[in-house]
This record gives structure tokens, sequence and C-alpha cells, in this order.
């Protein structure tokens, strides 16, 4: 090992053995060995190797060691960093939190780009973690120069959307384009376009779309897999499944999961036939189904009650490693729509996993859909066993129990949900006017315009009444 004096060898030499699974000992073993440590390259090149094979907190204990020495992450080891941090369970999560705060906390690191590396780590750690309040906490600690790069951008947006707050997201990736010079990468706008998908924002998505063909990238949308996927998922569930079919055709080098956002797509707005049409002809690309394929085509005949189509896919699933709860619930929702009720509580009572939510809410769904309410009455007791706090099946029970008259029991009912202090969920919706989007809740009351809102309805209130009234009387 001569050329151990050489730093520019050594780097060439562990970014050699990082790339490999078999070899990151070796890499480790020149790292280690290299007198001069401040070329930023080699431990980059460590942690990714360290993150790309699963050994998540060897590559954090290396990030850890690299602020400890006042050394500068650049943007590529931040993009390894964090996909480290991707891999870790929850109890990993809380202590690497700790670790990296204490990096912070005990001024280890002087430098304020040093900071803001950790502070990015932070708020995607947080994210993960769920506490979205800790992790807009330390995206706000990064500073201007900070904020120059895309990642902690990334990191901040991806964690709202990932956590349910895509309006949130959505806010703080206009602020990140019009307000600040950083450029939108194609992570970004996949986690813009989950936004878009999740509030329905058809208008936006679609700004996306045409703003990457704009900058000249038709053809990475055609090849980035993830980034096609993405913009199938928006305008599927957006509602404009001309385009989403559009994009899948586009897609120059098509996998599982690309079919399988088209595939459910398809299901959701009832177009089995399309849908079961894709799923066999996956083979000719090369690819099987995997869990989440079975499970779009199963959707698919539930959606369209397509039995025996359903019953075929589900001898498919049940005799491949793919089969999980979801299948049983999939196919259970196909059979109780159809009004095969004693069908579905055979499998329920046969499958061999305990039946969750999804299964006892969608044979209670069947079975008042066929006006089984006395078998219903069961089957929701079943439901609140396994999801005590969730108000869908007290809802759902307490309308049957009114459309046949029986009011003592649904008086029983709503005692019952007060008594154990469960509310109606509040139906939500989502509208934007002018680029903003407002959300609104049933019983909210702090929109700035509520007044005009709730004036405008009144008025639009009187006009139906009026108009009923006068073709009454016509009528007459």
């Amino acid at each position: 090992m001569g050329f151990l004096s050489d730093s520019s060898v050594c780097n060439g030499l562990v970014s050699v053995y990082a790339k490999g699974y078999n070899h990151l000992p070796s890499a480790r073993k020149v790292f280690d060995e290299i007198p001069d440590k401040r070329v930023v390259s080699c431990w980059t090149s460590l942690i990714s190797g360290f993150a790309r094979s699963g050994q998540s907190e060897e590559a954090l204990r290396l990030f850890h060691v690299m602020i400890s020495q006042n050394l500068l992450p650049q943007s590529d080891t931040m993009v390894s960093v964090l996909s480290a941090c991707s891999s870790l369970e929850v109890p990993k999560i809380e202590k690497w939190i700790n670790i990296l705060s204490e990096l912070i906390g005990d001024g280890v690191s002087t430098r304020e780009t040093s900071c803001d590396s950790v502070n990015t780590a932070l708020v995607y750690l947080f994210g993960k973690w769920g506490k979205i309040e800790k992790s807009r906490e330390g995206f706000d600690r990064i500073s201007a120069i900070g904020k120059r790069s895309v990642v902690p951008w990334n990191a901040m947006i991806s964690t709202y959307v990932q956590n349910g707050y895509p309006v949130e997201g959505l806010s703080l990736f206009r602020m990140m384009v019009e307000e600040l010079p950083t450029t939108p990468n194609h992570i970004t706008m996949v986690s813009v376009l989950s936004a878009c998908a999740q509030i329905g924002d058809l208008s936006f998505g679609s700004w996306v779309h045409d703003h990457l063909i704009s900058l000249g990238h038709k053809d990475t949308i055609a090849s980035n897999k993830i980034l096609a996927t993405s913009l199938i998922d928006m305008y599927s569930k957006c509602g404009n499944l001309d385009k989403a079919k559009e994009v899948f055709e586009h897609t120059v080098s098509k996998d599982v999961v690309l079919f399988n956002a088209m595939i459910m797509g398809l299901a959701v707005y009832g177009e089995a036939e399309d849908a079961l049409r894709l799923f066999y002809r996956m083979p000719e690309f090369g690819l099987q189904p995997n869990a989440g394929t079975f499970l779009g085509a199963l959707s698919a005949c539930s959606h369209s009650g397509l039995l025996a189509s359903g019953r075929r896919i589900f001898r498919e699933v049940s005799l491949s490693p793919s089969l999980t709860l979801e299948h049983y619930a999939c196919y259970i929702d196909l059979l109780a729509r159809v009004g095969c009720i004693k069908e579905a509580m055979k499998v329920v009572s046969s499958m061999p996993f305990k039946p969750n939510n999804f299964v006892w809410g969608a044979l209670l769904g069947g079975c008042l859909l066929h006006s089984r309410v006395e078998l219903a009455q069961e089957v929701s007791r079943r439901l609140v066993e396994v999801d005590p706090d969730n108000s869908a099946g007290y809802v759902m029970l307490a309308n049957a129990l009114a459309s046949e008259n029986q009011w003592s029991d649904v008086s029983e009912l709503r005692l019952e949900m007060k008594e154990k202090g469960i509310k109606k969920q509040p139906g939500s919706s989502w509208i934007v006017v002018d680029g903003v989007v407002h959300e609104f809740l049933v019983g909210y009351l702090s929109h700035p315009k509520i007044e005009s809102i709730y004036h405008t309805l009144g008025g639009l209130v009187k006009h139906m009444k009026v108009a009923s009234h006068c073709q009454l009387v016509c009528c007459c």
C-alpha cells in the first residue's frame, strides 16, 4: 500500500470500493488509513456506500464524525445521509435525533454551514417520526446560504406531504420558487405532484408537468420512472385519466410500480376492462405482478363488480407469496358488493389473518347495501372492537337503522358514541382559487371570507327555493 501517501489515489480507491457491497470493508480500511481526510468526496463515497447497503447507522456515524471535524458536507453527501435516515426504524430515529441535536446544542460545529447540514438531517428525521412542528423548527434554523441548496427544501416539503399536510407543502414550494433563487429538481416535483394528488389540484399538477416540459425535460419524464409514476398518480387522482394514459404510453422504460399506478387509476374510475388488459400485458414487458399489482387488479374487479375475474385473480395471488390481508380485504369487498355476503363471511372466518377495520368495513358496506341490517349490527360491533375510535362504523349502522325506522336503536347508538367520546369525523374539501388552495371542514368558521361565503350560499338557497316553488305552481 505504497500509495497511501497520495490522497487522490486513496480517494479514488475508496470511491471504487464503496460502490460494491462486498468491497465496503476494503473501502473502510483504505479510508481509515488515509493520512489527510480533509477531502469531502471520500467521506461522501463511503457514506453513500453504507447507505446503499442498508448500513444506515454506519453512514450516520461517519456523518457525525465528519461534522465533529468541522468538514462541510456537499449536496451529494446530504442526499446519501437522508437516504440512510429513510431506512431507520422509529427507536433508532429518536436515538439519532438526540445524537445530532447534541452537535448543535453543544456547539461542536462552529461552521454555520455544517449546522445547516445537521438541521437538514433533523428536518428529515423529525418528519419521518411525524413531528411536523419540530421538523419546521429545524428548517427555519437553516441559514439563507444553506437554503440555496434544494436538499433542505426537499426534506421539508416531503415531510409535509408524507404526513398529510399537502397544502403546507405546496405553500413552501411556492416560497421556494418565488422568493429564493433555489431551483427545484425531480425529487421536489415528485413531492409536489403527490401533494396535488392528495387535494385534487389538477391545475397546479398540470402546471408542474408543463413546467418540466418547458425546461426541456420531456425526455427526462419519459425516462424517469419515479417522476412518470408520480404524474400518472396525480392525473388519475385528479380525474384526468387521458393524461395519465398519455404519460404511461410515452414512458420508455416501464416497471412494475408504473404499471401499478396506471392499473389503480383505471380501477378507481371504473375502467376495469382496461385495467385487467394492462394487468395481463405485463409479461410482454418482462414484468411479473407484485402485491400492489394484484391489489390494483382486485380493486378494478371490486369497483366494477366483475366477480368471475375477481375470483380468478384472487386464486392467482393466493398461490403467490405476495398474499396479504389487503388482498383479502379487497376480495371481501368485491364479494360483499355483489351480494355474496355468506361467501364473504366464510372468507373472513377462514383467512390466515386477523380481520382489521378494512375487512369489517367492507363487509359492513355490503350488508347495508343489500339490506342485511341484522347482520350489519353484528359486523358493526366487530368493526368497533378493532377500531374503537373511528366513527365510521357507528355512522354507517345508524344510517341503516334509520332507514328501517329503528329510531330507538339509533338513539342508543348515538348515546353510546357520546359516552365513549366518539365524534363523527368532519368532512373536508379543497378548492383552488387564483392559485391559492382553500381548505374547508364541516363546521369550520375561521376562513377569512366565511361571512361572504355564507351570504352567497344563503342567496343560492333562496333562488333554489323560489325556482322549486315556481315549478310546483306550474305543475298544478
